[in-house]
């Protein structure tokens, strides 16, 4: 995604010799670790560029628009070198920058400010990386119309390729009508919308996600993920918006996986499910709207997120800074089953096609 903007001042974002094989006893992949460093990936003797979708990132002067922490270090661009090195060690060539909501409570004129610093920032940063850096743009969904707007400026001015979105917007579904001009424009320009979660915070009073384990992390966030695809289905949101294409991060909860049920329940209490939506809900995660990112930690899980999602609707993500995936290459050459081909899709081709970057 070529990313143009300029700013007048440099953009302050932050970031919370050998051969190596890749292929784990996998069809002839390899990786390569350069003089410098870098590992570079080579599938049947062909150079892959990999593109991680999910990557975080903050930028700290549009946070302190509205005295937000700044939270994790990682995300913290003055740890570039950090993250270039894990990338390097990685084999990551590319990262998707994205920026968890923080800014769907905030009132207009201080959102569209922090909107438009933000993206500006983002761009700028992009611009001056372009071999290692592409980001989503942001908008302030809890005001549909000025989204839509601040994805046009991002797309035709700054050259986003994509938007960011959280799981849900101050309590409200992504699926609710008043979201749609928001859809509608990003229907329009074609962009890959990336959802990642802000977790079930409704549940949290009721003490269910409390004690040992992180569970308003570990099942909160794909939790969110699972009610918002469900909502975008059963809601006819899809429908409504069928050029659509949105990445859900986390292999898209727990959907794909349970998906199944969501079709039962059409026979099972058709009395309960309102208006029918034009597809199974499996056609949907099997069909060409819906993208999930590779956050699946074995060879057996992602081999069956594969299996319902299809082989080009997955795609490479690691979470950066915080380690849920830290090994993704390998991690996808240890998939059972795949053909090179396959794995060349996962690690990039897909989300290069998505998000415009060149070979």
């Amino acid at each position: 995604m070529p990313i143009s903007g300029s700013m007048n001042t440099g953009p302050i974002l932050a970031f919370v010799d050998c051969e190596i094989d890749a292929s784990a006893g996998a069809g002839g992949g390899s990786g390569h670790v350069q003089a410098h460093g870098r590992r570079e990936v080579v599938i049947s003797g062909k150079r892959v560029k990999t593109v991680d979708v999910h990557a975080h990132c903050i930028v700290p002067e549009a946070a302190q628009l509205i005295n937000h922490s700044l939270e994790a270090p990682g995300l913290l661009w003055s740890n570039i070198g950090d993250r270039l090195a894990q990338m390097d060690q990685t084999g990551v060539d590319v990262q998707a920058l994205s920026i968890n909501p923080y800014w769907y409570r905030a009132e207009h004129d201080a959102v569209a400010e922090l909107i438009r610093v933000q993206n500006e920032a983002l761009a700028e940063f992009c611009a001056s990386q372009q071999d290692r850096f592409i980001a989503f743009a942001t908008a302030a969904l809890q005001y549909p119309d000025l989204a839509a707007e601040q994805v046009e400026q991002a797309v035709k001015t700054l050259g986003f390729r994509g938007i960011g979105v959280g799981g849900s917007v101050a309590g409200e579904e992504l699926a609710n009508p008043k979201f749609h001009p928001f859809w509608a424009k990003c229907e329009e320009l074609g962009v890959l919308v990336f959802m990642h979660p802000l977790g079930t915070r409704e549940l949290e009073p009721s003490g269910r996600l409390a004690g040992n384990g992180l569970l308003t992390n570990t099942i909160g966030n794909p939790l969110e993920t699972t009610i918002a695809l469900s909502h975008l289905i059963f809601e006819g949101t899809l429908d409504r918006f069928p050029g659509l294409k949105i990445c859900a991060s986390h292999g898209g909860g727990f959907l794909p996986s349970y998906a199944n049920r969501s079709d039962a329940v059409i026979t099972t209490f058709p009395d309960r499910v309102g208006p029918l939506p034009k597809k199974k809900p499996t056609e949907y995660i099997r069909g060409g709207q819906l993208y999930f990112d590779s956050i699946m930690f074995t060879g057996e899980g992602m081999r069956h997120l594969i299996a319902e999602a299809g082989i080009d609707h997955v795609v490479l993500g690691t979470d950066y800074p915080f380690p849920w995936n830290t090994a993704p290459v390998d991690h996808v050459m240890s998939i059972p089953g795949l053909s090179d081909e396959d794995r060349i899709k996962i690690l990039g081709g897909t989300a290069a096609k998505l998000l415009g970057i060149e070979g």
